[in-house]
């Protein structure tokens, strides 16, 4: 799951013809179609099939295509894994998983695909790390707009150590995270500087609202030119002090290690599956 970027993944509702069709023409790494928050309680069943007839028809590309259910306790949740089973779809993103028990009772409805766990109640955070260890967990999708109404809390700051939590699980169990979304998809400003400090922080990409901030959450979560030629010479360098028997190097007046060869060579890993996704 590593080997692709996961820079922007929008979601996009399972219920809108519309919607479903603008998508395969959009720059994102990853699509959520959802049949969850994004659908109308009397729009959830027909969602199904809208959604299940857009699969088919394809034309998503290379996209990752995952597709997010209601909850396994809510009147549509059941019915929706047995649909999305039969989807051509990449994987199927469960709502408020408070813990391992929660990804079982979705394992046995979707034997074939990966599961995605959205990481939005308190009780699911602090069980991140048995979440993120299941066999079947490919995945974790911050809900930080959930989080924070269970929480009462204000502010991306309040979230800090949810996010940081999710992420050390994450990593732990070598699965991909996903930050949460921005809510003003208008202020792109804001998008740049919260896209900046996921990105800082390890999160994988970030999840999205509304078309317009594909952009800024690629450009953001995938290396720039500087890092790119930055980790080519980091590479070049390594390479020539251990032709000279050295085991470090100096480049830009900084000691480089096999250790930043190692992120060096994954910052290129990275630009060429960009770059495959872009051209394909």
């Amino acid at each position: 799951m590593q080997d692709r970027p996961y820079r922007s993944a929008l979601y996009i509702p399972g219920s809108k013809d519309r919607a479903l069709d603008k998508a395969r023409d959009l720059p994102v790494d990853v699509i959520l179609f959802d049949l969850e928050d994004a659908v109308a309680p009397d729009a959830k069943i027909a969602a199904r099939d809208t959604l299940y007839a857009a699969l088919a028809t394809g034309g998503y590309g290379p996209r990752l295509k995952i597709v997010r259910i209601n909850g396994l306790d809510t009147p549509w949740g059941v019915e929706d894994a047995a649909a999305v089973a039969a989807m051509a779809c990449d994987g199927v993103l469960l709502p408020k998983v408070n813990g391992p028990g929660d990804v079982d009772a979705l394992a046995g409805l979707v034997p074939d695909l990966p599961i995605w766990a959205m990481m939005e109640t308190p009780q699911g955070i602090l069980n991140a790390a048995q979440i993120a260890a299941h066999p079947r967990i490919a995945g974790f999708v911050l809900g930080t707009n959930d989080l924070a109404k269970d929480l009462n809390s204000r502010g991306r700051a309040a979230l800090m150590m949810a996010l940081q939590h999710c992420l050390l699980a994450a990593k732990a169990a070598r699965i991909i995270a996903l930050d949460g979304v921005y809510n003003a998809f208008k202020d792109e400003d804001g998008l740049r500087a919260e896209c900046a400090e996921g990105r800082d922080m390890g999160f994988d990409g970030k999840t999205l609202i509304h078309p317009a901030q594909v952009a800024i959450a690629n450009a953001a979560f995938g290396p720039s030119e500087d890092e790119i030629a930055l980790a080519r010479r980091q590479i070049t360098a390594f390479e020539t002090a251990e032709a000279d028997g050295q085991g470090v190097a100096v480049v830009d007046g900084r000691i480089v290690e096999n250790l930043h060869i190692v992120t060096a060579r994954a910052t290129l890993a990275k630009a060429e599956a960009i770059a495959a996704l872009e051209s394909a």
